[in-house]
């Protein structure tokens, strides 16, 4: 008969930063029994995005509202989508060379 292991407790953050630098540098199998996990869906959750501020051309400004009216979406969400494109690509492009 295997022995239970014993569990951690977990600390007390203070704020997120401190418990994602917490979870970074500590492995979960020592503070949670993940044979009682139970899979979770959160379908209306929505990811956190940051505002920032982008110098473009006004031609490419343009262009992009052109495209994005064409095909009925904001011009903004087209940008999201096309920055992700490429960063997926480009991150594929990385793996493949390591």
């Amino acid at each position: 008969m295997l022995k239970k292991k014993k569990l951690k407790p977990i600390p007390n953050f203070k704020n997120e930063d401190e418990e994602r630098n917490f979870w970074a540098t500590h492995s979960s199998v020592d503070y949670i029994d993940w044979d009682k996990a139970e899979e979770v869906v959160f379908p209306n959750l929505k990811l956190s995005t940051e505002s920032i501020s982008l110098r473009l051309p006004w031609s490419l400004l343009t262009s992009l509202k052109v495209i994005a009216n064409k095909n009925d979406v904001p011009y903004q969400s087209l940008m999201k989508i096309y920055l992700a494109e490429r960063v997926e690509k480009e991150l594929r492009k990385q793996t493949c060379r390591d």
